[in-house]
């Protein structure tokens, strides 16, 4: 439960807990997280998605701990709605180097939170609250809770499907990103999609549908689908682009499509939701995300365009 990857950094580490399975389940989590208790920890970092986060929360309520001890989530899932996470991997990183080097940070209760995935499979964004944990205080580098409704902007929704489909261009296939903004284009469509995952279309009509990673790849290597772009949305509250529910979208995905051919599609209201903080992006490859950040025009309605910064 990582310390392979550890020794691979070369980083040293004291495994305290060893899995009886080579696939880990929420009970070796809890006891994971039990184990490193024991030793008397002064910070526990966990990397997952919010299902892990609860179940961390779970091992540190069962010793009552979970008002005592400061956690730090490396995101690493496909759901992160919880506000205990940073917001990449690289910024839990750098909070932790502040602490070893004496950075004073204050803590503060964050939101563990989970989405129920039929409502949301169904259309409906129902993200409970199942408690919270202390968190360092970095508005930077830790995320905030992601908005937990759906956009009740039902005319902008129209509006910025039907500037999409006036925008469409023939022969191109468009890799339909996850949730409900890319959702209400591919219903205006008339298609089915896949609200969690990756569905291609190609002049108008489905392709494919729940496309994982390889399949992505696969498709490009056809020349008939030579010409593509991908489509995403921002998370609300936490402005995440990429690496939050849609890591079929691949440094290797992205880099095949091209930065200059993704389509980035949100309401205003998702946009202001951010208060200022910019769109993110966490593709696991340090050097794409640099290369997506800048200034980016965003479709917000028909017509419409709004600028803003990918961070």
């Amino acid at each position: 439960m990582g310390h392979d990857a550890l020794n691979k950094a070369g980083i040293g580490a004291e495994v305290v807990y060893s899995a009886a399975a080579e696939v880990t389940s929420a009970s070796d989590t809890m006891n994971a997280v039990s184990a490193l208790c024991q030793q008397g920890i002064d910070l526990l970092m966990f990397a997952g998605g919010d299902g892990t986060a609860r179940d961390v929360l779970n091992a540190l309520r069962q010793r009552g701990l979970e008002e005592e001890l400061t956690v730090i989530g490396i995101p690493a899932g496909c759901k992160i709605h919880s506000a205990v996470y940073a917001v990449t991997p690289l910024q839990a990183g750098e909070l932790v180097a502040g602490l070893l080097e004496g950075q004073l940070y204050s803590v503060k209760s964050a939101e563990v939170m989970d989405l129920d995935e039929d409502a949301f499979r169904a259309g409906q964004v129902k993200a409970s609250c199942y408690g919270y944990m202390h968190v360092p205080v970095d508005e930077q580098r830790m995320q905030a809770m992601k908005q937990g409704g759906v956009d009740s902007e039902s005319l902008v929704l129209e509006d910025i499907a039907a500037d999409f489909i006036d925008n469409m261009q023939d022969d191109v296939l468009y890799l339909m990103g996850s949730g409900t903004t890319v959702a209400a284009i591919m219903g205006a469509i008339g298609l089915q999609n896949t609200l969690l995952g990756i569905d291609a279309i190609i002049n108008s009509e489905l392709v494919a549908s729940d496309l994982a990673e390889k399949d992505i790849l696969s498709l490009l290597d056809d020349e008939r689908y030579a010409d593509a772009k991908i489509v995403v949305t921002a998370i609300g509250g936490q402005g995440h682009v990429f690496g939050r529910g849609n890591q079929q979208f691949s440094p290797a995905v992205i880099r095949r499509v091209g930065s200059d051919n993704i389509i980035i599609v949100a309401t205003r209201n998702k946009l202001r939701s951010l208060q200022g903080r910019p769109l993110r992006v966490d593709t696991g490859d340090s050097e794409l995300d640099a290369e997506l950040a800048g200034m980016k025009r965003i479709i917000t309605g028909y017509e419409q365009r709004t600028l803003y910064r990918i961070g």
